[in-house]
């Protein structure tokens, strides 16, 4: 399909100069945004319906609003491309997501248009909340000292239909009218899932409803009304929220929320949009909620085809929407969880499966498939998916929880408080963890393993491979005696067989993977790094220097027979993990401290552990040589760490310093 002319766009660097445009070029805009924005993701990958389906939106909040002064806080943010096209970044947009590049999401650091970061669901508008009563507050200052307000300024919250579905939304919505602070939440509804059919009567209704006439007229009226017989006055009060619920819709709710309701209005319509987010933006009211009905991959074709309206693509040719696809030399570990869970349902009818509004990225999605009847898809809602979870195992059932590792810490007081404290053996399958690539600091599951190690009755697991994966899955099914963590990365697996079932593994007992006559150096790998230690261990050996490899399979609890042994009879011992300071490594230590391993100083331990910062996004194996553990990192901290020796290798001498 042929793209618009973006040339409408050279000159428009920041919104400032968009708003110089007359509104008859507004879609001329829209469209030149649309099209840059096609052909930038076409390159780099990345969220494109969900930006496809704004891009009027963007347009006319940044026309109507005078930003960065009036905030604008995107909701997830994997809807703000346009939002980046319009504000000084047109010129890194083909970037997204790259080493070096533009974030994916919102990013303070990146840009004073971006005043909150977001990248997790349903935070919006409690940021905009903020806001707006700091702005309020700063106001009340400038009054008692005798002195003007500063300028008008204006908090915006853009959140989709889908984010609605998680408490916190709603935990700020009540908060925001209870403060009866200045406030705009525009509920994005990009699958029809709330609104009524909107056309140009619904658009001159939202027209009116947010115009100051209106709104005037509704306070006087309660005013007088006020004076009326409380039964009459009651009864009048009724007819006139049902009469309005008839004129505006589902906007009920809302309102009784304390928020005044507009809406719905077609999101693609500028000419509808505009008059409307001018109204708004006047409004001396207290919170407002706009209601704005948008299609996602709205403007192009394959999108708009698509079942998920291109959520998320890989790179792909624009005319024909086509996706590159990577030939996959092993299967990834999501199909291999979600394909072990199956046959773990197939022979236990207690076995159900829990997802927060991710079943294709956990693997739930093929669960459901074979199981739709012990299939739960809660929405964004990690809290109600962890207590819900803990529910069903109070009455037997064995629940596997699949969240990213990311999306876990949403639901950390529900994983101690209503699952870890009770005992409870709920299943948690924590996708996406150590490092993710292109997605960055905000998706990476780096502290799973610290916040979880600390919990009483908690068991972890971390997968090797993804044999080992089919093993956990099975070992976790067989667990009752409390809850039960496995993790394992993004991505596919290294190429080993996979056996047909999985056995349960022996709780808190690891592998010796290799270990050669006189070893001096023992490298105890949790999880993935698996294959990069033994490569490590290769280069070693052929210096001379023979090393033992371990798997520990286990962070809670230790294999510590396991770990004592290696650390009696080796001179290094490097643990190695895809997770924070504070996990797996720090386990091993305190073991080690408290069986009195290390008074002698026999041997150096040394912990190798993702680093104590927040990594951009970048492409996962340059992240994870950036954080020294690929081969060359491990054998680089082993190499400090051996004695001042010289070793023998091919008749040259090799001199390892510390």
């Amino acid at each position: 399909m042929a793209l618009a002319d973006t040339t409408i766009l050279e000159g428009l660097e920041t919104p400032d100069r968009l708003r110089l445009l007359p509104e008859s070029e507004l879609q001329r805009v829209a469209d030149a945004v649309r099209a840059e924005m096609i052909d930038a993701v076409s390159i780099t990958g990345g969220h494109l319906g969900s930006g496809l389906g704004v891009v009027e939106l963007t347009v006319a909040l940044h026309h109507v609003f005078d930003t960065p002064d009036d905030r604008i806080v995107w909701d997830v943010g994997h809807q703000c491309y346009p939002h980046k096209i319009l504000t000084g970044r047109r010129d890194r947009i083909r970037t997204l997501r790259q080493g070096g590049g533009l974030s994916g999401f919102t990013k303070r650091s990146e840009s004073v248009y971006d005043p909150f970061g977001a990248a997790h669901s349903s935070t919006s508008i409690s940021a905009a909340l903020g806001m707006a009563v700091a702005r309020d507050l700063d106001d009340a200052e400038a009054r008692a000292k005798g002195e003007a307000p500063g300028k008008r300024r204006n908090m915006i919250a853009v959140i989709g239909d889908g984010s609605m579905s998680a408490g916190m939304a709603y935990e700020a919505m009540n908060n925001a009218g209870a403060l009866h602070s200045r406030l705009i939440v525009i509920l994005n509804d990009n699958d029809m899932s709330i609104a009524p059919p909107v056309g140009a009567m619904s658009a001159y209704l939202a027209r009116l409803a947010s115009g100051g006439t209106y709104r005037s007229l509704r306070e006087t009226a309660k005013q007088l009304g006020k004076l009326l017989p409380k039964a009459l006055y009651q009864r009048a009060a009724a007819a006139e929220e049902y009469a309005r619920s008839l004129i505006v819709g589902g906007g009920t709710m809302f309102e009784e929320m304390g928020f005044h309701y507009v809406g719905p209005v077609d999101g693609h319509n500028l000419d509808h949009l505009l008059p409307v987010l001018k109204n708004v933006r006047d409004s001396d009211q207290g919170p407002i909620l706009l209601h704005v009905v948008t299609q996602k991959g709205k403007g192009y074709a394959p999108a708009e085809a698509s079942a998920d309206r291109y959520h998320g693509v890989v790179k792909f040719d624009v005319v024909s929407g086509v996706q590159a696809k990577a030939k996959a030399n092993a299967p990834a570990y999501t199909r291999v969880f979600g394909e072990s869970l199956i046959k773990a349902a197939d022979a236990d009818p207690k076995v159900v499966a829990i997802t927060a509004a991710m079943p294709g990225g956990t693997g739930i999605d093929l669960f459901g498939k074979a199981h739709p009847d012990k299939t739960f898809d809660v929405g964004i809602a990690e809290q109600h998916a962890v207590t819900f979870a803990g529910g069903l195992a109070t009455e037997g059932y064995k629940p596997f929880v699949a969240i990213y590792s990311t999306f876990l810490q949403r639901a950390y007081d529900q994983v101690v408080h209503d699952v870890a404290l009770q005992n409870l053996a709920v299943r948690f399958c924590l996708d996406r963890a150590g490092l993710v690539g292109a997605d960055g600091a905000t998706h990476a599951g780096a502290f799973d393993l610290a916040y979880l190690c600390c919990l009483p009755n908690m068991t972890v697991m971390a997968a090797a491979d993804e044999a080992e994966l089919v093993h956990m899955v099975a070992t976790a099914h067989a667990h009752d005696s409390g809850p039960i963590a496995l993790r394992y990365p993004r991505g596919e697996g290294v190429g080993v067989e996979l056996p047909e079932s999985g056995e349960p593994l022996a709780i808190g007992r690891g592998r010796v993977v290799r270990r050669p006559e006189g070893a001096r150096v023992a490298l105890l790998s949790l999880g993935t790094r698996l294959s990069e230690a033994l490569k490590a261990a290769d280069a070693l050996e052929a210096e001379g220097v023979a090393v033992s490899v371990a798997d520990a399979r286990f962070a809670k609890p230790l294999d510590a027979e396991l770990i004592v042994d290696l650390a009696n009879s080796h001179e290094v011992l490097v643990t190695v993990e895809e997770g924070s300071v504070g996990g797996f490594g720090a386990m091993v230590l305190h073991l080690l401290s408290e069986r009195g391993v290390l008074d002698a100083g026999r041997v150096r331990v040394r912990t190798l552990t993702l680093p104590d910062v927040y990594q951009d996004h970048d492409k996962p194996e340059k992240m994870y040589a950036e954080a020294g553990l690929d081969a060359e990192g491990i054998l680089k901290a082993v190499r400090a760490a051996l004695p001042e020796k010289a070793v023998q290798r091919e008749g040259s001498v090799v001199n390892l310093k510390r």
